[in-house]
C-alpha cells in the first residue's frame, strides 16, 4: 500500500492543471494517495474501470458517519456541503432511497420536459436583454458566465425551489464559493454558516407563505412527519439540490460555446441538424466535465486494486468522475472535441445509485440555450483569446472566472 509519504497535493488551479493532474494521478496507478486541504488525506481514482468498480463496490460507502474512522462533524469547515450534510449525497442504502424518494417526483421525464416552455422564457428573456445592451452599445463585451451561461439554470432551479428574488443574491453567491478550494480554513467556515443561513432563511420564508414549489413540498414532508425527512436533512437536501442544480450547467454551456467557436464545421453541423445537438452537449461533457474529482468516499472493507495499491478500511476516496471522459484507455484522441466520436461515453453526472437525479434537467438547459444563442447571434465571438480565458480555481469543479464574448447583435437582429 502506497504510504503518506508518497502523497500528491491535489492542485486547485483549475483549468489545463485539472486535466495535466488528472493524466499523472492515472498514469501513477490504479489509486493514488493525495493530500486536500485541512490535511485530509484520501485516494484518488482517476481510471475509468477503476472508477466503474468503486462505484458498484459493496465495500464503499458515502456515509462518514457511519463509515469514516475519527470522523467529526464539523471538524474540517471545507468539507461541510460535501460530507457534513446529511442528504441523499452523503447516505447509502436505506437512507439514501428514502431521500431520494421525496425529490425524485421532481425529476421524473415528464416533469423535466414540463419545464421546457419556462426554460425556454427564460433564455428569450436573457437573450432579449443582451441584445437590447449590444443595440445601445455596440461592440460592448460581454461576459458570458455572468450574462448567460450562469443565469439559464439559476434562475429556473431557484423558480422550482421557490427562492424569492430578493434572497437569490446571498443564496447563489456562497454557493459559486463552494466549488473553490484554495480558501483559508476561516473562509471555508463562513462558507458554511453564510450556506446554512442562505437555507434557513427560505425555508422561514416558506413556513410563512408555502408555494406551489419543491421547497414547500419538502418542508410539508418534514412537518408531517420528522421521521420521514428531519430538518438537518431538510437543510442538506436544499443546499445538494439548488447548488447541483444551479452550478452544472454552468460550466456545460460554457465549455460548449467556447468549444464551438474553435470548431465553427462542427456548430454548422449541429444548426444543420439540431438533433445533433445532443452529441454536443455529450462530447462537451465528456472532454470538459463540470465535476472533476467529488469528495468522499470511503472503503468499509479492505479493497485490492492491483498493482500493489490497497484501499485499506476506513480510508477515505476522492473519485475523478471528470478523469474517465479524458482516459486514453477509453477513448481515441480523448483531448479532441469531436462530435461525431462514435464513443463520447462520460460519468460527469456520476454512476451507480448516486447517479445524478437533475441529469436530465441540465442537458435541457444546454439543449434549449446552445442553440437559441448561435441563431440569435451568429457573430458571437469570444472577447479574448482562448488560452486566456480565467479558470474557476478548485480540484471539483471545471469551469472558467469569465468568458468575455462580442456579440455581433447587428447581425443577430439581421438573422
Amino acid at each position: 500500500m502506497t504510504s503518506a509519504s508518497t502523497e500528491v497535493t491535489l492542485d486547485s488551479a483549475g483549468g489545463k492543471r485539472l486535466y495535466a493532474q488528472a493524466d499523472e494521478l492515472r498514469t501513477a496507478g490504479p489509486a493514488v494517495r493525495v493530500r486536500l486541504p485541512e490535511g485530509v488525506s484520501a485516494w484518488s481514482v482517476t481510471r475509468g474501470d477503476v472508477i466503474r468498480r468503486l462505484l458498484s463496490h459493496d465495500a464503499v460507502s458515502k456515509d462518514a458517519r457511519k463509515s469514516w474512522p475519527g470522523y467529526v462533524p464539523g471538524a474540517i469547515p471545507w468539507l461541510y456541503t460535501w460530507v457534513d450534510v446529511k442528504s441523499m449525497f452523503t447516505s447509502d442504502a436505506g437512507d439514501h432511497q428514502r431521500l431520494k424518494q421525496l425529490i425524485g417526483r421532481a425529476f421524473t421525464p415528464r416533469r423535466i420536459e414540463d419545464m421546457r416552455p419556462v426554460l425556454e422564457g427564460i433564455v428569450t428573456d436573457l437573450l432579449d436583454g443582451l441584445e437590447d445592451r449590444e443595440s445601445r452599445a455596440p461592440g460592448t463585451v460581454f461576459d458570458l458566465r455572468a450574462d448567460f451561461s450562469y443565469q439559464v439554470p439559476t434562475r429556473l432551479i431557484c423558480d422550482l425551489f421557490g427562492v424569492p428574488a430578493d434572497q437569490r443574491p446571498a443564496m447563489l453567491g456562497v454557493i459559486d464559493r463552494v466549488l473553490t478550494t484554495d480558501v483559508t480554513p476561516e473562509a471555508a467556515a463562513a462558507i458554511g454558516r453564510d450556506m446554512g443561513a442562505a437555507m434557513y432563511a427560505l425555508l422561514e420564508t416558506k413556513r410563512r407563505e408555502p408555494g406551489d414549489d419543491m421547497t414547500s413540498l419538502l418542508l410539508n414532508a418534514h412537518e408531517e412527519d420528522g421521521d420521514r425527512l428531519s430538518e438537518t436533512e431538510l437543510i442538506s437536501t436544499l443546499i445538494l439540490m439548488i447548488g447541483a442544480g444551479s452550478e452544472t450547467a454552468v460550466a456545460l454551456i460554457g465549455h460548449a460555446v467556447r468549444e464551438l467557436l474553435a470548431h465553427p464545421e462542427q456548430l454548422a453541423a449541429a444548426q444543420r441538424e439540431p438533433g445533433r445537438w445532443a452529441d454536443v452537449i455529450d462530447e462537451t461533457l465528456r472532454l470538459h466535465p463540470p465535476i472533476m474529482h467529488m469528495p468522499l468516499r470511503y472503503a468499509t472493507a479492505d479493497i485490492d486494486l492491483g498493482e500493489g495499491v490497497v484501499i485499506a478500511s476506513g480510508d477515505a476516496i476522492i473519485v475523478g468522475f471528470g478523469a474517465h471522459g479524458r482516459d486514453p484507455r477509453i477513448h481515441r484522441s480523448p483531448e479532441t472535441f469531436d462530435i461525431d466520436r462514435e464513443d463520447k461515453s462520460h460519468l460527469a453526472f456520476g454512476y451507480g445509485i448516486h447517479y445524478c437525479l437533475g441529469a436530465p434537467l441540465a442537458k435541457l438547459e444546454a439543449e434549449v440555450a446552445l442553440p437559441r444563442l448561435f441563431d440569435r447571434f451568429p457573430g458571437l465571438a469570444l472577447g479574448v483569446d482562448p488560452e486566456q480565458l480565467p479558470p474557476h480555481r478548485s480540484f471539483i469543479g471545471n469551469d472558467m472566472a469569465r468568458v468575455p464574448v462580442v456579440l455581433d447583435a447587428k447581425a443577430g437582429r439581421a438573422g
